[in-house]
């Protein structure tokens, strides 16, 4: 449940992302936009989504299970008043601080791209104040068992977007204009905004009627609030510093050239769905099962992260394979269109297999962070956690430069010195013109290689607490195997398509990689692909029973 309904809210950011290209492309004001909704989303990532659920479904989870609805509801109403009004406040202070904001997030931006952004998160700040409050929504709904409400809500907010801005290009076209790409970059914040609304407001009468014990206050002394904010600052100090990574890579792209950030923003928009689509589903719907399981029975607890980790580990590895050998394609078909260039495709594709050399760890440390939740020990993901990012910054700043001064030009690659002199402030580049350079790629490559640290120190912290986080050799092998027969269909592919660039040549592409691995996985008898069925077998049973 939880992966289908990312999977329909993940499909409409994809396609609000390929509106969005057509419609703004690698421009000034596709990088005010990015950074614009990175700044208050520093508040929905603190706050909400990961970190709440963390701290609230382990005590949310364990009121229910000991039959304790009327104090489960006191606490959900005492996590929801305070949430409030701490969103509130930090809102007010969002939008009255924009500028300084941004110059701190942002401080490589000047002139019409800085002025854009400012007034970009005025509007973005109360729509993401409700994101905050639906995070709540889920923590609510999870401990319940109903998975597929919270993770389908955010549908809602992607069609808000994409009805702003292509109702916003439509009618200002009407007049015979070429529409200003800062007021479709501002029509875009507006939908954003009122998506956050809507996404918190279709969720919250199903957390009424099954809260019943519900009851709206501010109260900090109950034993169940008291220990969801004590879980809070550590899983915040974990979650947080993750965020910073983010934040350190917005900071950091603008100091590049133009079209640094919305080259991050597009290739992460891929990189983010198989992570949340596997790691972020499983690791979801593990989290209030390890909360509740017998802490003693570290058999039981290995047993559940080792099919876990297998699982994700399954699903992940084609994904990898396609963005590596056919991720251009994929890009392409997404993204090319309108104010998209080919060569934004080029940079946007480096930037996405930096990334997907470090799509397994990242999706794994979900499930292993997870298990630490459960196990009441959310500090170690916290100080794993700032070791990446720590690391991640000193490796992105080394090699963006660098890389930075290589541009893609003429259908290849040539440093910055051999072509015209290109800066990211000139009025004339607002439309998206000049050369693009590969800054961005450095930093995506530093992220996707850190991950790797983040998984390995993760496995060390549940082994030595008797936790066996194993995929085992063999499965390796096997799943290594599969990888590789899927790399040769998807390179086949590539060639017998050619110069085609249709969505259908691409789909054709990632099919013949996805049915290559799926017949070796098959040959080899790897589990999880038999898994689906023995699934549907023993829900039958039950039903029966």
């Amino acid at each position: 449940m939880v992966a289908a309904g990312i999977l329909c809210s993940r499909l409409t950011g994809l396609v609000r992302e390929a509106v969005m290209a057509g419609y703004l492309g690698t421009s000034v004001a596709a990088d005010a936009f990015r950074a614009a909704m990175r700044i208050p989303n520093l508040m929905q990532n603190l706050l909400g989504e990961g970190v709440l659920s963390a701290a609230f479904i382990p005590v949310y989870s364990r009121l229910l299970a000991e039959g304790r609805d009327d104090d489960a509801g006191k606490v959900a109403g005492a996590i929801a008043g305070l949430l409030a009004a701490l969103t509130g406040v930090l809102v007010l202070v969002g939008v009255i601080l924009a500028g300084p904001l941004t110059d701190v997030i942002a401080a490589g931006m000047s002139g019409e791209r800085r002025d854009l952004t400012v007034r970009l998160v005025r509007i973005l700040f109360p729509g993401v104040g409700f994101l905050v409050l639906s995070a709540w929504c889920l923590g609510v709904l999870n401990s319940h068992r109903r998975f597929f409400l919270s993770y389908v809500a955010p549908v809602i907010w992607n069609v808000a977007q994409i009805t702003a801005l292509a109702g916003a290009a439509w009618w200002l076209a009407r007049g015979g204009e070429e529409p200003a790409l800062a007021t479709l970059a501002t029509a875009l914040a507006v939908g954003a905004a009122i998506g956050g609304v809507l996404q918190f407001a279709v969720q919250l009468p199903t957390v009424l009627a099954l809260s019943r014990g519900l009851r709206l206050s501010l109260r900090r002394d109950l034993t169940g609030v008291r220990q969801a904010i004590g879980a809070f600052g550590p899983v915040l100090a974990g979650r947080g510093v993750v965020q910073l990574s983010a934040f350190l890579d917005t900071l950091l792209a603008s100091f590049l050239a133009v079209g640094a950030l919305s080259a991050l923003g597009y290739a992460q928009a891929l990189y983010l769905l198989p992570i949340s689509l596997f790691g972020m589903s499983i690791a979801a719907a593990e989290l209030p099962e390890l909360s509740s399981m017998d802490r003693a029975d570290r058999p039981a607890l290995s047993k559940r992260v080792q099919r876990g980790l297998r699982q994700i580990a399954f699903l992940v590895t084609p994904v990898v394979v396609i963005y590596l050998v056919a991720g251009g394609a994929v890009v392409q078909a997404l993204f090319q269109r309108g104010e998209f260039s080919a060569d934004a495709r080029t940079l946007v594709w480096l930037v996405l297999a930096g990334y997907a050399i470090g799509l397994p760890a990242s999706t794994s440390s979900r499930l292993l962070q997870s298990a630490l939740y459960g196990l009441d020990r959310p500090s170690i993901p916290a100080r794993i956690s700032a070791v990446r990012v720590l690391l991640s910054a000193l490796i992105g700043v080394t090699l963006m430069f660098q890389l930075d001064r290589v541009a893609i030009a003429a259908g290849g690659l040539a440093l910055v010195g051999d072509l015209p002199a290109f800066s990211p402030l000139p009025g004339e580049v607002a439309e998206g013109g000049g050369p693009l350079r590969l800054g961005a790629a450095g930093l995506s490559l530093a992220a996707g290689t850190t991950a790797w640290l983040e998984y390995g120190l993760l496995r060390r912290a549940l082994s030595v607490r008797r936790v066996r986080p194993a995929l085992g050799r063999w499965r390796v092998t096997r799943l290594a195997t599969a990888a590789g027969v899927a790399v040769a269909a998807a390179a086949v592919a590539v060639r017998l398509v050619g110069d085609d660039r249709s969505f259908l040549a691409a789909a054709a592409i990632v099919l013949a990689a996805g049915v290559a691995y799926l017949a070796a996985a098959w040959l080899l008898r790897i589990p999880e692909l038999r898994a689906p069925g023995r699934l549907a077998e023993d829900l039958a049973t039950r039903d029966r029973g």
